[in-house]
């Protein structure tokens, strides 16, 4: 299969080439694909692309799949509709 035929991160639309191109341009991690291509930053927080993305970079640069560091979790959020930060802002 191509890789511009391969969906990494579904939430994003990244595919398995964007992946190599941007290694090709030295991006190295995690953090640093996140922040570039928004890879583990959709709704599903990396829970679906998470632990390919850092295959793909253990594959890619030949190193322990333990050393290719994966992104910071952090917890999942939910809205908060104005009203209620108005309703509880009035109340202090």
């Amino acid at each position: 299969m191509k890789p511009e035929n391969v969906i990494i991160c579904r939430c994003s639309d990244v595919t398995l080439k964007e992946l190599f191109d941007l290694f090709e341009d030295g991006y190295e991690t995690f953090e640093e694909l996140k922040r570039i291509k928004r890879v583990g930053m959709g709704p599903c927080q990396a829970n679906t692309c998470g632990k390919m993305v850092q295959w793909e970079i253990s594959k890619y640069f030949n190193i322990p799949l333990e050393e290719a560091l994966f992104h910071n979790i952090r917890p999942l959020t939910m809205g908060v509709k104005l009203k209620a930060i108005g309703v509880q802002a009035d109340e202090e």
